[in-house]
């Protein structure tokens, strides 16, 4: 029987473009980041965080 190799699949491997590149911080989820000012939060830990980080509802 073949022994599998130490080599990774080709193609297989970090993801450097696109909307699977980037993850929340806090969660992991890749869908509704704020990348502004290179937060990196999803959108759901953002509401959670945005007041211990200093921002404010408008309305």
């Amino acid at each position: 029987m073949a022994e599998k190799s130490g080599a990774s699949a080709p193609g297989a491997g970090v993801k450097r473009f696109g909307r699977g590149a980037n993850e929340c911080r806090i969660c992991g989820r890749k869908q509704g980041l704020v990348r502004k000012y290179g937060i990196y939060f999803c959108r759901q830990c953002f509401r959670e965080w945005a007041g211990r980080m200093g921002f404010k509802k408008m309305s």
